[in-house]
């Protein structure tokens, strides 16, 4: 792949969090038995009109204003024409030549480490637009379904410049954006339910030479599917024209069984569409004291909040923005960071991002549903500041607490005994009876074997019950020996 360059462009469809649709008074909860939540707007009987749904219109301004892009004063609704046969219409309203925000950029963070580095990713637009409804083969005896429930479900399509290189840059983009439209309250941004989902358009080409032919790869609805689809199409086509083939602009489907990616039909321009502005909308007008207002009610944003993280708690920029990945754990963290006193700051990230955020993985729960409140952890981790427990008594601390059976690491510790043993005469007579008991490994020691002085350290804490000051063990240990 050294002599190939990948060219990777996004289209994200977000599910916008209205509880109507975009052009008619029809709900859009998720779940209904199929065909209960299409109105004749929806299924575009004869006599009826669309009604543009305001609060849709005012998501659309919300992302707008936080990628830092162009808000349009004036934005038109065009019908886009072709068949699906859950399209009852025949056309799509959407938003081509004029859409509603034009431009901006999401920063993203991608690889770890080392080879961490930040990328800026260029949007092109985000047009509103509805839905179509959905297709179901299953169960039907060999025939096909039709639910209309989704048929004009408000969506706005996030469309990013050719900008990403790799796989793992689509990824990060998709999940920042993800994290984004959450933040910023105009999706649910549940990919299991349809709420946001990415096209995916892929295309590879010699370097110095024009971009190659692209492919998109319709509706991913996981980041492993998403990257695992890239990745299996990068291949193909770099094999399709090593081996002497042409890469044809086609529409593809990614079947996860399989990890390939399938052709659908050839890919359509967009004059095959042949918009033009849908006689029934007016134009959209807004104007600047409506984006005022809904500037003034958006909350603080994702980067903002990472650069406060780390000008205010000195935390490290891969801390700061895996803490603010969602408004869920930026809050988490800044709460158990009060109840632990700023100066544990980098204790209460270290547990949030590690032990706390393996538990929830481990047990399928989102932060919000922590048994562990923030305020406990910020008061275990104040105990952890203040030389009250080790690191491995806290572990203990945060069991107790994960089961519901303390109130507060406090309480914990109290009643169990935990106080970690920090005076140095008591550390001191339990160093001198492990060293008496261990003369061979305090002779492989003085011999050049640093193994053997682990072996110490832990005969120690043994003879402590895990309460002794590792610190200041090992600087006992040190000076005897030494």
């Amino acid at each position: 792949m050294k002599d190939w360059e990948v060219v990777i462009g996004l289209e994200t469809h977000a599910q916008l969090a209205t509880v109507s649709k975009i052009f008619s008074g029809a709900s859009t909860a998720f779940g209904a038995a199929p065909n209960t939540q299409a109105s004749p707007v929806d299924l575009a009987l004869p006599g009826v009109l669309p009604v543009l749904n305001k609060q849709a219109v005012e998501c659309a301004i919300r992302f707008g204003l936080a990628v830092e892009a162009e808000v349009a004063e004036k934005s038109v609704f065009a019908r886009k024409n072709y068949f699906y046969p859950d399209l009852p219409k025949g056309y799509q309203i959407s938003q081509y030549e004029l859409p509603v925000v034009q431009g901006g950029h999401v920063t993203i963070a991608v690889g770890q480490g080392d080879k961490a580095y930040e990328k800026r990713v260029n949007l092109t637009r985000a047009h509103l637009e509805e839905d179509a409804g959905k297709s179901l083969h299953e169960d039907f005896g060999g025939k096909t379904g039709i639910d209309l429930n989704r048929a004009g479900t408000p969506l706005l399509e996030i469309v990013t410049e050719p900008d990403m290189r790799s796989a793992d840059e689509a990824v990060a983009y998709a999940k920042a954006l993800h994290a984004l439209v959450r933040w910023i309250g105009i999706c649910d941004g549940n990919m299991q339910e349809g709420s946001f989902r990415c096209d995916a358009n892929v295309s590879v080409h010699r370097p110095g030479t024009p971009f190659g032919t692209r492919r998109e790869i319709k509706n991913l609805n996981s980041f492993r599917f998403l990257k695992e689809a890239i990745e299996y199409e990068i291949r193909w086509q770099i094999e399709t024209l090593e081996d002497g083939g042409a890469i044809q602009q086609a529409t593809v489907l990614f079947d996860p069984a399989t990890g390939e990616t399938r052709a659908m039909r050839t890919k359509e321009d967009a004059h095959d569409y042949r918009y033009f502005p849908d006689p029934d909308l007016l134009p959209l007008i807004i104007d600047d004291a409506w984006k005022a207002r809904v500037r003034a009610e958006l909350p603080e944003l994702p980067e903002a909040r990472k650069q406060r993280f780390i000008a205010a708690y000195g935390l490290s920029a891969y801390d700061a923005t895996t803490l603010t990945a969602s408004a869920e754990i930026a809050d988490y963290f800044e709460a158990a960071t009060a109840a632990a006193g700023r100066n544990a700051a980098k204790p209460c990230a270290n547990w949030v991002m590690g032990e706390l955020a393996a538990r929830l993985n481990r047990e399928g729960l989102e932060i919000e549903q922590s048994p562990v409140a923030a305020p406990q952890l910020g008061g275990l981790a104040a105990r952890i500041v203040d030389n009250t427990i080790s690191n491995a008594i806290a572990r203990k601390v945060f069991e107790v607490l994960w089961s519901g059976e303390g109130r507060s690491a406090d309480e914990v510790i109290e009643k169990q005994g935990l106080k970690q043993i920090t005076d140095s005469n008591a550390i001191e007579s339990l160093v001198d009876e492990v060293l008496a008991a261990n003369a061979a490994s305090v002779a492989e020691y003085r011999a050049g074997k640093e193994k053997a002085f682990n072996a110490l350290v832990g005969q120690v804490m043994k003879a402590a019950k895990g309460k002794a000051n590792p610190q200041q063990v090992n600087e006992m240990l040190k000076r005897k020996l030494g």
